[in-house]
């Protein structure tokens, strides 16, 4: 069976998605460059979000006290060890909030980052509300010439999740800032997490619908996991029965029926996350790589004779 976007794999992957952008693999190379969030530095609360660790995903080389251009050389020296050569790289400013800063020290790392050789665009990630017009005019400015993705934090759908958690945000606004960086012509992403403390999977599930209507090109969901050294962690000690903890097959059971209702135009960058597995509280997955994972997805699609946007009329 072939499928609208072009791929026999049942669900719209990033892979494709790339593919048809660049012609090749392109390789992200994460930065750190110190930027902070609203809610850690007292401008709407502090603390950061609940679940927050940053060192659970970043890698050794990013270090804020580096320069761009080292954390972009060691990154590729990191990868051309131990993946596959890339066709090309995309500066990933992943760390915290990428556009919280004035117009004229973002364009200042941003250029930095374009500067270096191989880089073909880049990926910035930040929070709703760290977006205006000034801000989105840079990254326009910048689309013109290289190719730009914005990655908003929205985690959740659930105004009331949103202020357990501490995000300091609304879903309204993430939807203001997803509407505001299509219509300028960015690449539009969006993250999510499934299991946040106070949500039911039946919740979880109608939230597919939601997301569906959103004007994103891609999305990143993955499974909630308790991070050592959070807040998180010590309200999940406290009360494990506030917290929709997946198991592994309940998980892959739980997508393959999220993805039967997601919309099939909007490209799906990943469904799992992967800790270390000395920060992880919980769920114990064993150590199960994300391309461990995925081959396991798709292989109960396969088994379901299901696809993306199966279910949508």
């Amino acid at each position: 069976m072939e499928y609208h976007w072009g791929d026999k794999v049942r669900f719209n992957s990033y892979a494709t998605y790339m593919k048809r952008l660049f012609g090749g693999r392109v390789q992200k190379l994460s930065v750190d460059a110190g930027f902070t969030c609203p809610n850690r530095d007292g401008t709407k609360g502090f603390g950061g979000c609940t679940f927050c660790n940053n060192d659970a995903f970043s890698p050794s080389y990013c270090q804020p006290e580096k320069s761009i251009a080292i954390q972009l050389a060691e990154g590729i020296e990191f990868h051309r060890k131990r993946y596959r050569r890339a066709n090309g790289y995309l500066a990933y400013f992943q760390a915290f909030s990428n556009t919280y800063a004035p117009v004229d020290k973002l364009e200042e790392l941003y250029c930095e980052a374009l500067s270096y050789d191989g880089i073909k665009g880049l990926v910035v990630g930040t929070r709703p509300d760290c977006m205006d017009d000034d801000k989105i005019e840079l990254l326009r400015s910048l689309a013109r010439k290289y190719t730009v993705f914005i990655e908003f934090g929205v985690e959740s759908c659930n105004d009331n999740t949103l202020k357990n958690i501490n995000r300091g945000h609304t879903f309204r606004e993430s939807v203001r800032a997803i509407e505001q960086s299509t219509a300028a012509g960015l690449h539009t992403g969006a993250h999510f997490i499934f299991g946040l403390p106070g949500e039911t999977r039946e919740e979880m599930l109608a939230s597919s619908r939601i997301i569906s209507e959103l004007s994103l090109d891609s999305v990143k969901f993955h499974q909630l996991q308790i991070i050592r050294g959070t807040l998180m962690e010590k309200q999940f000690l406290d009360n494990p029965g506030d917290f929709e903890i997946f198991g592994f097959e309940e998980y892959i059971d739980f997508f393959v029926a999220f993805i039967e209702q997601f919309n099939p135009s909007i490209v799906v960058e990943r469904f799992t996350s992967e800790a270390p597995p000395h920060l992880v509280v919980a769920p114990h997955w064993g150590r199960k790589r994300n391309d461990e994972v995925m081959k396991i997805f798709v292989k109960r699609l396969q088994e379901k004779d299901t696809w993306q946007g199966r279910l949508i009329k």
